[in-house]
């Protein structure tokens, strides 16, 4: 365990001390410790900034949006697995889908404003059908769909995996059981299938809500453009342009440490929800 545990000490624990130019004027010619001390007056500024509802709210739509509809899919897809009898059918079925988590996230981007483009071959059927192509890359009305969709088509495979190891522990003599007793193909899976997995679906459910405002920084990035900002701006990529580009590293620390603080209540919260609802069983 010793180079996982000094790497994570390293590259995790021993960082966060950088943390404290949230709460200072951060100078280079001073340094970190010798900045002067401003408090929580950077947290202030960005709750109090114009465009703090707009990016709050543009990101928690986005985690959440694609939370509630891209944590069933894994399942699902587990659950569909689990019935293929033919070996060689199952392995051919699941190389398919978890290949798109190994595209890059750049090929991804890629491709979608090639197909979604004014000239791209989703746009020549609607143009077929509606007279006019739609310019989905450029209106916020549909980034967060497309967002969320593409999400689900690279990830869902890949995270159907867990679920796929736990119904492979199912003794297959319940279900012959139950098959005996006259039970169907759903309620062999009501009883059987989902009860087996149930432990597993709350902590992966805790981690997901735990880091609901953690969401992804390039694909959003790469997505955006002039025309889609106000549903595209989020705080990962405030941050990037108020850090990195307009060089306000302590504005940028204070907005990176104020999205942390509310993923680890979330977690702590949904934690205690889902003990409360799952019988003690929870994360921890």
């Amino acid at each position: 365990m010793a180079p996982a545990l000094i790497l994570t000490i390293l590259f995790k624990y021993v960082p966060m001390y950088g943390v404290i130019i949230a709460f200072k004027d951060f100078s280079y010619s001073k340094g970190i410790f010798g900045s002067d001390w401003v408090g929580f007056e950077y947290f202030a500024k960005f709750l109090n900034a114009p465009n703090f509802e707009l990016i709050f709210m543009s990101t928690l739509k986005l985690s959440v949006y694609g939370l509630i509809l891209g944590f069933p899919v894994p399942i699902l897809l587990a659950l569909m697995l689990n019935q293929l009898r033919k070996a060689a059918v199952k392995k051919n079925i699941q190389l398919i889908l978890y290949a798109p988590n190994f595209i890059s996230v750049v090929v991804i981007v890629g491709m979608i404003f090639i197909f979604l483009s004014p000239t791209g071959p989703i746009n020549k059927i609607v143009t077929l059908m509606a007279g006019h192509p739609i310019t989905f890359m450029s209106d916020p009305a549909y980034f967060r769909t497309i967002y969320i969709l593409s999400g689900i088509w690279q990830g869902a495979g890949w995270a159907s995996i867990i679920y796929v190891a736990a119904l492979a522990g199912v003794d297959p003599e319940l279900h012959n059981a139950a098959t005996i007793d006259g039970a169907n193909l759903l309620q062999r899976i009501w009883n059987i299938d989902l009860p087996t997995i149930r432990p597993v679906m709350a902590i992966v459910f805790i981690l997901a809500a735990g880091g609901i405002m953690a969401i992804g920084f390039e694909k959003a990035y790469l997505m955006q453009t002039a025309m889609n900002l106000p549903a595209s701006e989020i705080l990962p990529t405030y941050v990037y342009k108020v850090g990195l580009q307009s060089g306000d590293y302590s504005y940028s620390a204070a907005i990176g440490l104020f999205n942390s603080v509310i993923n680890v209540i979330l977690l702590i919260l949904v934690n205690f929800i889902v003990k409360k609802l799952n019988e003690g069983e929870g994360l921890y």
